[in-house]
């Protein structure tokens, strides 16, 4: 007899068990303990992937937030100088017009200043309209009964 077919005969030992497999009540149902141990382990472990889901957001939101202010930054940057050489082709052209260089640069720096205002402002509400909330988890624990969170 090998060892295996040792330890398949015997019976004189008690079974291992552990937490994946729970014994069974004597009925062969679960009894009201262990129903209550798994609805609790259940509920933590659903608190616990909520949690993971908060913090995957947040970073997904930080990183997509992170890229756009890069290429904001580097658009602003050859923006300003390409902006800046074609001011001074319009003052120039607007003063072979009428004949008074000043003039031509005041013009055309105030028309960019309000040109330059506008962009702001919608800039600036388009930003204040910004939703940065985790949505999914927000629905996902609407839908999610009070007592597995813990609020009684």
């Amino acid at each position: 007899m090998t060892d295996f077919e040792g330890a398949v005969k015997r019976s004189d030992t008690a079974p291992v068990t552990s937490k994946a497999s729970k014994p069974r009540a004597a009925t062969g149902g679960d009894n009201i303990v262990d129903l209550l141990r798994d609805l609790v382990n259940q509920g933590t472990q659903l608190a616990d992937q909520q949690l993971s889901l908060i913090k995957a957001e947040v970073r997904e939101s930080a990183s997509d937030i992170k890229a756009a202010i890069g290429g904001l930054l580097g658009a602003a940057v050859v923006g300003i100088a390409g902006l800046g050489v074609l001011l001074m082709g319009l003052a120039y052209l607007l003063a072979g017009a009428i004949d008074d260089l000043g003039l031509a640069t005041v013009i055309v720096g105030a028309v960019t200043l309000l040109l330059a205002f506008i962009l702001y402002r919608s800039a600036a509400s388009k930003m204040a309209a910004a939703h940065l909330a985790p949505e999914r988890t927000q629905r996902t624990l609407q839908r999610t009964p009070e007592v597995i969170r813990g609020e009684n």
